[in-house]
């Protein structure tokens, strides 16, 4: 396409460079804005552990991906328990105008931590009740999973990981993380979703991945472990 002009040599250069600078801009935003709507759209549901590995799995998958997890004032949201789940999850469905191709999602860290009276309190007694039994957890699950599935996206649940042995300053039982597991499994089995399975995964390598002294949190290099995972089982699914 010719651009004429009748000024100065120098001014008509000037106005081609122009011309062909814009000319590429424009078909760069163009070939940049149909690269993100052709991406498929990962959603990242589930608590501070989540929290730690969703950047590493953005980053992984920016070429294939748009991957988005809830957020709140800026900062990633920790979608806590399942009762904090039900209360919010058409919310967390909708950010970002919603329809996902893909939902990796994961309640359980929080429902078996134990509570004191006052039901907001955490406490570090066994003989607190944790804050959903694991019936109310099964219950609440299965609630959230029939408002994932409506979505139409594939989904794939994340199995709670390992907690130490040792004492820490919120109660929770390694024993329950198996049982709460199980609880989970019923829920996936029965609506055909697989299962990530942090758990195994991790319990192994405890020492090596979660931070120490006794924590239920990853290193840097745990949460890579983990977002490699969460990458694998995403593309599965995908």
């Amino acid at each position: 396409m010719k651009v004429w002009c009748r000024a100065s040599v120098l001014e008509c250069l000037m106005k081609r460079f122009f011309f062909i600078t814009a000319t590429l801009v424009t078909i760069a935003s163009l070939s940049s804005a149909a690269d993100t709507s052709a991406k498929k759209r990962v959603l990242i549901l589930g608590d501070s552990i989540s929290i730690g590995y969703t950047p590493i799995v953005q980053k992984k998958l920016a070429d294939e991906m748009t991957v988005l997890r809830p957020t709140r004032n800026n900062k990633p949201e920790n979608c806590s328990g399942t009762t904090a789940g039900i209360a919010s999850i058409d919310r967390w469905l909708q950010i970002d105008g919603g329809k996902w191709d893909v939902i990796h999602f994961n309640w359980g860290l929080h429902d078996l931590k134990h509570l004191k009276a006052d039901g907001k309190t955490t406490s570090d007694l066994a003989t607190d009740p944790p804050q959903a039994s694991v019936e109310v957890y099964e219950k609440n699950l299965r609630e959230i999973v029939a408002k994932l599935k409506a979505t139409g996206a594939k989904l794939v649940f994340a199995a709670t990981t390992p907690v130490p042995a040792e004492p820490m300053k919120v109660y929770r039982n390694n024993a329950d993380v198996l049982l709460y597991n199980e609880a989970a499994a019923r829920v996936m089995k029965d609506n055909n979703i697989p299962i990530n399975d942090l758990y195994t995964l991790v319990q192994p390598r405890m020492k090596e991945l979660q931070i120490q002294p006794a924590n239920v949190h990853f290193i840097p290099a745990g949460s890579e472990v983990l977002a490699e995972a969460v990458v694998k089982a995403i593309r599965a699914a995908n």
